[in-house]
Order: structure tokens, then sequence, then C-alpha cells
């Protein structure tokens, strides 16, 4: 049997872009956890801190602090599979987050957003070694 030539192997060297994209995210979602704790009015664009905004601001700093922390657990543990899903998921947030600045008309936001999620599919697709849109791509080998 023929192996893909971007198959991953189990303890492949995961390669260097793909860990300079994933440290970049993680410590974008630390940040973001930081601020959401630290300086929450950013999130409200200045305005007053509601109780709303202070739960809202409670929530991104937990998804935050979870999302970043686990983008480098994984990559410190070379969990491949788990990194793949993780980065899919980081992925998919970042085009939904796109999709609703540009609903809202938040445009100048968009390109960096998407840019961001491509760069993680496309790491995510070359750890898993076969497209990500395949079910082979998700199942257990």
């Amino acid at each position: 049997m023929r192996k893909h030539p971007m198959r991953a192997t189990s303890g492949a060297r995961i390669p260097l872009w793909i860990v300079i994209v994933v440290i970049l995210g993680a410590l974008l979602s630390l940040v973001g956890a930081a601020v959401s704790k630290v300086n929450p009015t950013l999130l409200t664009g200045g305005g007053a801190l509601t109780d709303v905004a202070r739960v809202y601001a409670d929530y991104t700093f937990a998804r935050d602090l979870a999302v970043g922390a686990m983008l480098l657990a994984l990559l410190a543990l070379r969990a491949r599979s788990a990194l793949i899903g993780m980065m899919t998921l980081v992925a998919l947030i970042q085009i939904i987050d796109t999709l609703d600045d540009l609903a809202r008309g938040a445009f100048s936001l968009a390109p960096g957003l998407l840019i961001f999620a491509i760069v993680f599919l496309l790491g995510a697709w070359q750890l898993a070694g076969r497209p990500l849109w395949r079910v082979a791509a998700w199942r257990d080998a």
C-alpha cells in the first residue's frame, strides 16, 4: 500500500511553521483571556461594564484561556490527533467570527480572521495527511 505523501506518521516531527502558527494562535487566545479579565471594558468598546458585559467577559476569559492552554499543551505533548482537532476548532471559530463581522459590517476585521482560519486549517490538513473533509481524516488508524 502506497503511503500518502502528506500523511502524518506517529511520532513524526511537527513542521516548524505549524509550531509557530500554533504558538501565535495560543498567544492570541491567552491575550484575549487576559484582556477579558484585566480590562473587560475593551470588550464593550469602552462603554460601561454592565452585569451582562461582566458575565460575557468571564465567559470569554474562561474559553480563551482554555483554548490557548490546550493548544500549547497539545503541541508540547506532540498529541497530533488532538492538535488536529483543536486547530480545526480554532479555525471554525475564526470562520464563524469572520461571517459574524461581515454580517454586522465590520469589514476591516474579516480579512485577518479569515487568514488566521485558513492558516490553521492548512496546518491541521498537513498534520492529518489528508483532506479534513474526508471522514478518514477523523478516524483513528
